[in-house]
């Protein structure tokens, strides 16, 4: 909490934090006023928009499908494969994919040069780097993801499931009248904070990625603020970004905690 009075200072290294003299707002109007201020929000909020859309549902989906396995080797497997990709970082992953899909020696361009296609130049094309941005992002985190959903399906008590039987539920209506209802409250609050979330763009991954070819459409709020604010040693300048999308965060949680809220009995307070 300290470290954000830089935002409102006109920070001086000799001088320190508290010597250097209160600048007011003038980082924030500074921020907003820069040429690439509007772009860099409008990615943000389209890249982090598509990956709410695809990539909040995906673990939802994988967790649901891995509760239906029931051979116990081969759904340890299918898990196992599934969380591998959490846990590298996104500077080899970056390394991996620009080589999977460099537009010389890629396995993807020598299928599609084989098939009688031109090849693409898949990370410097404005058109298809957000889908492989988005794309990457979901199979990197599915499998991560799907830990808490897996952990509120195995808490399901399995007297419903053998009544539902009973009654003559086949597997489809056991989902959707057992399973589905008992992961809403889990949702929910994963819902919340994602969209609190969607003003956080994953900077490491697309600082890795992206190149000025696709600045257009890859220049995002912590890679503008990288480079006006650190790159340039314009601290406050820096901090005073981290504290916009901060407080455009909170906000956005506050907002969709009250109308699901008004929609339902769950929220996280």
């Amino acid at each position: 909490m300290y470290g954000i009075i830089l935002a409102f200072k006109d920070y001086r290294f000799i001088d320190g934090i508290l010597g250097s003299p209160w600048a007011g707002l003038q980082n924030f109007r500074d921020l907003m006023s820069g040429r690439d201020f509007p772009q860099a929000f409008k990615n943000t909020l389209i890249i982090s928009s598509l990956k709410l859309l695809f990539g909040f549902p995906a673990p939802i989906i994988l967790a649901l499908l891995l509760n239906e396995i029931r051979h116990l080797m081969f759904k340890k497997v299918v898990q196992t494969l599934s969380y591998l990709p959490h846990f590298l970082s996104w500077v080899v992953l970056a390394g991996i994919f620009m080589e999977v899909f460099s537009p010389t020696r890629g396995i993807v361009n020598l299928v599609i040069t084989s098939l009688g296609g031109k090849a693409i130049f898949f990370f410097g094309d404005p058109e298809w780097f957000r889908t492989l941005l988005v794309s990457t992002d979901v199979w990197k985190g599915v499998g991560w993801g799907s830990i808490i959903y897996l952990a509120a399906l195995s808490s399901i008590d399995p007297t419903l499931y053998e009544a539902a039987i009973v009654d003559g539920a086949n597997r489809w209506k056991q989902m959707l009248h057992i399973t589905l209802p008992s992961l809403v409250p889990v949702v929910t609050i994963m819902f919340i904070f994602a969209v609190g979330g969607i003003i956080n763009d994953d900077f490491d991954q697309v600082f890795n990625f992206y190149n000025p070819a696709v600045y257009s459409v890859a220049d995002v709020l912590s890679t503008y603020t990288y480079r006006i604010g650190i790159a340039d040693m314009q601290y406050g300048l820096a901090t005073a970004s981290g504290l916009f999308v901060n407080i455009i965060a909170f906000t956005l949680i506050v907002v969709t905690n009250s109308i699901v809220k008004r929609f339902s009995n769950y929220g996280i307070w």
